[in-house]
């Protein structure tokens, strides 16, 4: 195995499947845990069926790679799911869904990791936050709520675990071109009727720098929160959101 392990939730598209790129390009071996297999191929890469809310599954397939390679490095919490709805319109069974793969996956994640750390006295965490971990957004009960969740568990996490030489972070993306974006935009197209071109247009608009961000801006950042050179890093959320919370 190369030196750097890397454990990903949710890796097979979109910012999951960037930073998994990012990671094996800096030489990690990445291990995937997501509900499909890599969109494309990724050498020095390894796909793990996993249903992240499952906490029991996530706890077996992370103590499944710590016994083959002897240790874990870095671990991404990137697997999610959007709902947008206001809160009369989220039901129970979709709001405990959201909470399920957002909120518990990432405690599954971390929680099975921590005492592989401990042990190393080292680690680096990320969990995968949004714009709205620090803002409101309409139509975005669930979902934000979620999110806001993932700051406040990178904060008190990178409290709790300094003392071993764990960092924790958040990085919190604005509005990025992935699947998810697409899919909530046809989504939108086909209860409004309105032209899908326009309405991304639109949303790149909405931006300070007049452009949707890319997955690659995402990875770029997380792999430096990851790196050595974020060693004096912890406990912070970071934006990559074209400006959009600056306001």
């Amino acid at each position: 195995m190369p030196q750097t392990i890397t454990i990903i939730t949710g890796a097979s598209m979109g910012i999951g499947l960037a930073i998994a790129q990012q990671q094996v390009r800096e030489g990690a071996f990445v291990f995937n845990l997501d509900q499909q297999d890599f969109c494309q191929p990724l050498e020095n890469a390894s796909w793990l069926p996993c249903d992240v809310s499952n906490v029991n599954q996530v706890r077996r397939l992370i103590n499944q790679c710590a016994a083959t390679t002897g240790r874990i490095d870095r671990l991404v919490c990137n697997a999610g799911i959007h709902l947008s709805a206001t809160i009369e319109e989220t039901g129970e069974a979709m709001l405990d869904k959201v909470f399920a793969v957002n909120v518990k996956g990432a405690y599954a994640a971390i929680q099975a990791v921590l005492p592989i750390m401990r042990e190393q006295e080292r680690g680096a965490i990320v969990l995968m936050g949004s714009d709205q971990s620090v803002v409101g957004k309409r139509s975005a009960f669930a979902y934000g709520m979620s999110k806001a969740a993932l700051a406040s568990m990178a904060k008190t996490t990178a409290l709790d675990y300094a003392a071993f030489n764990i960092r924790v972070n958040a990085v919190c993306p604005g509005t990025i071109e992935t699947p998810l974006f697409h899919a909530a935009i046809d989504r939108y197209v086909a209860k409004t009727g309105k032209d899908k071109k326009q309405v991304v247009r639109d949303e790149a608009a909405e931006q300070p720098l007049n452009t949707l961000g890319q997955p690659d801006d995402v990875a770029a950042l997380t792999g430096f929160l990851l790196s050595e050179q974020a060693r004096f890093i912890t406990g912070s959320l970071h934006a990559v959101d074209g400006g959009y919370t600056a306001g």
